[in-house]
């Protein structure tokens, strides 16, 4: 039994969101993709949460779906809020997740965040001047069984390991609060490799999600569940403590995380440092031995993901420190070498994947995407579960080899930086993406 949860995800109301994202699409693309546990997003805001209490049921304790399909996505209570504030002398800008267990949590939360002249009609993620810390302190007093999360962790600008506005430590922005922050949220541009290397994070759980704006980007991270042995549960009938009690890491729980779903992190807009503007991109080892200054306009450059990984590392994790294990259908799990932390896997989105073998042409890539989706297997099922032959017959050798490619890690990515997004290559010459990788000699 798996429980594909995306719990990082946003609303119509907020900003440079589609105005597509209303429940029932997000159930649509959920199923297309695969995904059984999904978050509703943006319950702070009004007009979204008036939408979530006509639209939705709750199925079990703290699960919620659809009134008229209630076969269909579950729904989980999550929300996304920005805190802006200053802390130790620097403005502070950071984003964290509140799972709360019920709409009447959730009310009592408005209230508090309304009471503290926070506006919530202005945007589904809201800005509020409360620090992290105090809205942590907040949350808990409402509701202990909520569950908080810093989201994107490592983002340069909103985030509480930031290069721009963040703490060098989870202690430096929650203080005696930080034993509450169970997880953190990697975000697209790093993985759970780079995680692990942050003392810090050594017994907190990685888990991921989208962070989605609109359908089609649902499920390009995500973290799996899986029963927690003797104690396990029905793929169907789970709670919102089931989660939250798996994310904590509780061992009489009945699920527990199995894997997380994510990003090839040089995918990520802020993997490597630079500046767009100024057509500047700078890789770890360069920013070590130019600076974070950019030659063109002598203005600091955006240190990116990887960099401030290396900053705050206690140690880093080479190849001889990671175990790759292949599962039955080929797909490659990378775990640290004395399996302590929940392994990972790294996939492209399909329609990423259908957009190169249909030469970037949207309209084609969407048509076989519908088509296979719809009349085969959903996303998930195809780029992680189905054997290779019967994925060629459904979609064809150049499906089949991109989806073995995937599976294998064998992709070439070129490395996004201050807020561009990298390039993905799957078919990429054997021989150039050899000698690229070897001259760029990531860290990672």
């Amino acid at each position: 039994m798996q429980i594909i949860a995306d719990l990082q995800l946003h609303s119509k109301y907020s900003r440079a969101v589609s105005p597509n994202m209303v429940l029932e699409e997000i159930s649509r693309w959920s199923l297309l993709k695969g995904i059984q546990l999904v978050a509703t997003g943006d319950w702070t805001h009004p007009l979204w949460l008036r939408s979530i209490k006509d639209k939705l049921k709750e199925s079990s304790e703290g699960i919620y779906v659809l009134k008229e399909k209630p076969n269909s996505t579950k729904f989980l209570l999550s929300t996304e809020i920005s805190s802006i504030y200053s802390q130790g002398g620097q403005v502070r800008r950071v984003h964290n997740l509140i799972f709360s267990p019920s709409i009447e949590t959730c009310e009592k939360i408005i209230k508090e965040l309304n009471a503290r002249g926070c506006n919530l009609m202005a945007d589904g993620r809201p800005i509020v001047g409360v620090s992290s810390v105090d809205l942590l302190k907040m949350v808990l007093e409402i509701d202990e069984r909520v569950l908080f999360i810093p989201a994107h962790a490592w983002t340069p600008w909103f985030a509480v390991f930031g290069s721009k506005s963040g703490f060098d430590s989870l202690s430096e922005c929650f203080g005696d609060y930080a034993k509450y922050v169970y997880a953190i949220e990697t975000g697209l541009s790093s993985d759970p490799i780079m995680n692990w290397q942050i003392k810090e994070l050594e017994n907190r759980s990685i888990v991921s999600f989208s962070d989605a704006h609109s359908g089609p980007k649902l499920g390009r991270e995500a973290t799996v569940f899986i029963s927690n042995g003797s104690n396990g549960t029905h793929e169907s009938h789970f709670t919102y403590d089931d989660i939250a009690s798996a994310i904590k890491q509780e061992p009489g729980g009945k699920l527990k995380i199995g894997y997380t779903i994510e990003f090839f992190p040089e995918e990520g807009k802020y993997h490597w440092s630079g500046h767009r503007v100024c057509n500047v991109r700078y890789n770890a080892r360069e920013i070590k031995e130019k600076g974070s200054i950019c030659p063109v306009c002598h203005k600091p450059l955006t240190v990116g993901v990887e960099n401030r990984v290396l900053d705050l590392s206690e140690k880093l994790l080479g190849q001889n420190d990671l175990l790759l294990v292949k599962n039955k259908v080929g797909l490659t799990f990378v775990y640290d070498k004395e399996k302590k932390r929940r392994p990972f896997v790294s996939t492209i989105p399909l329609l990423e994947v259908l957009l190169e073998l249909n030469h970037h042409s949207q309209t084609k890539a969407q048509r076989e995407y519908e088509r296979l989706t719809s009349g085969f297997a959903t996303e998930f099922d195809i780029l992680l579960r189905k054997e290779y032959a019967e994925i060629e017959k459904a979609g064809g050798d150049r499906l089949k080899k991109a989806v073995e490619i995937i599976r294998e890690r064998k992709v070439f990515v070129d490395p996004g930086y201050d807020g561009v997004f990298g390039k993905v290559q799957i078919f990429k010459e054997a021989n150039e993406s050899v000698k690229k990788e070897e001259k760029q000699q990531t860290l990672f």
